[in-house]
Formats: structure tokens, sequence, C-alpha cells
């Protein structure tokens, strides 16, 4: 009977020094939540940074030739409406304001204008949908521009 009294005993001995082995002081524990949370901490900021990165999406480069050709179309035609404005006012007998050629010349600066955004967009692309809405509605105000023009001109 001395050997099982002595098993038990050992086998007590074992499961309550691993019970006070396993139990951690309050100190500990708190430092290894105070980790936790920073840890938490890096992975979010590390998650806002990916989300930012995926948010400025780069340019397919098919894409970005379709665009730059469209818009290429419209600078030069706008060049040609330009032109003929110039011509317009040129021609004898036609009365205009003064501000007409003031208008020329600031339509004329506009158009150059897109011209060199998209130059720049091209060697250092960013935001591709911010730079392509912006770009649009930028050219599409500078052809309402060209059509007001015309169309007081012929008052």
């Amino acid at each position: 009977m001395k050997p099982i009294i002595v098993i038990a005993f050992a086998m007590f001995l074992n499961f309550s020094g691993m019970i006070l082995l396993s139990c951690q002081s309050t100190k500990e524990t708190e430092e290894d939540a105070k980790e936790n949370v920073q840890e938490a901490r890096h992975e979010l900021a590390d998650v806002k940074e990916d989300i930012k990165a995926d948010s400025v999406k780069a340019v397919n480069v098919e894409e970005w030739k379709i665009f730059r050709n469209e818009a290429l179309a419209r600078i030069r035609s706008n060049d040609i409406r330009i032109a003929a404005l110039k011509k317009k006012m040129e021609k004898p007998g036609n009365q205009m304001d003064a501000q007409y050629p003031e208008s020329i010349l600031d339509l004329e600066k506009r158009n150059k204008e897109l011209t060199e955004r998209m130059d720049t967009y091209e060697k250092n692309q960013s935001d591709w949908e911010s730079f392509k809405r912006e770009y649009n509605h930028d050219m599409d105000q500078l052809g309402e521009a060209l059509k007001d023009l015309r169309v007081n001109n012929k008052k």
C-alpha cells in the first residue's frame, strides 16, 4: 500500500506544481495585454496603408493609350476651332468686342495647359480615376467655352 500512497503523493505534487506554474501574476498578464494591443495597432496601421495603396490605382497601359489618343484628338480639335476663331477675328468688316481677342488667348492657354497636364501625368502617374474625372471635366468646360464664344460672336 505504500507504493500507492507514494504514487498518489507524487501525482498530487506534480499537479499542484503545474497549477502554480501556470498561474501568472497580474503584472505579467497586464504586460501581455499591452503587447497584444500594440500588435493590433500595428496591424491596423498596416491594413490602412494597404487600403490607401489599393485606392490609388495605377492606370492600365491600354486604357491609358486610348484615353491619351482621345484627349489629344480633342485638343487638336480645339486648336482648329481656336485657329478658325482667330481667322474670323482678322477678317475685315467683323465687329468684335474688345474682350474677344483676350478670350481667344485664354482659351488657347487653357488648351495648352490640358496638353501639359497630360504629359505631366504620363511621367508621374497618380490616382487614375481622379485624374481622368478632373481632366474630362476641364476638357468639357473648355469645349463649352469655345461654343459660347462662337455663339456670343454671332450675335
